[in-house]
């Protein structure tokens, strides 16, 4: 079974939004197995107003949230069992490498594959492509745990 997910689609899974939500469209999930992602990069990202201005670059930890949300996808349509309580984050990276500078205009095909996939812990071997190249490429190992809940440190009424 093949899935396709569009923006609305994906932000019914992932938790992200503007202007972190990394992912624009799926054009492929194999449960269980891969997945095939893309991110428009446009100059109007905020990130381009300070890296850099004159030599606008996407940053790495840009390149790496990418391929952890499809790998995060990934993970969700092969079992990872996430609710209002439980989401999931990354625990490691290894193994990265960037490859090749992406700037606005590039379409960045993100791949993620499982490559172990027990108790909670979801091994991910990604990459980011631009024009049929590897631009980068990690593996990222995720995990599912309780969300972190916010709390209030200060009050007016604390001062009372």
């Amino acid at each position: 079974m093949t899935i396709k997910l569009n923006i609305n689609q994906i932000m019914q899974y992932l938790p992200h939004r503007y202007p972190f939500l990394l992912i624009d469209a799926v054009d492929e999930i194999i449960p269980g197995q891969t997945i095939k992602a893309r991110k428009n990069v446009t100059i109007n990202e905020g990130m381009f107003n300070g890296h850099y201005p004159e030599n606008p670059v996407v940053p790495g930890v840009i390149q790496i949230e990418a391929m952890g949300q499809a790998g995060a996808l990934l993970a969700i349509f092969s079992g990872a069992t996430l609710d209002e309580d439980k989401s999931i984050y990354v625990a490691l990276i290894n193994d990265c490498k960037f490859r090749k500078p992406i700037i606005p205009g590039h379409v960045m095909v993100l791949t993620s594959k499982i490559v172990r996939a027990r108790l909670g812990m979801w091994r991910l071997a990604c990459e980011c492509h631009v024009d049929g190249e590897l631009a980068s490429e990690a593996l990222i190992t995720a995990t599912t745990g309780p969300k972190i809940k916010t709390c209030l440190l200060y009050t007016s009424d604390a001062a009372d």
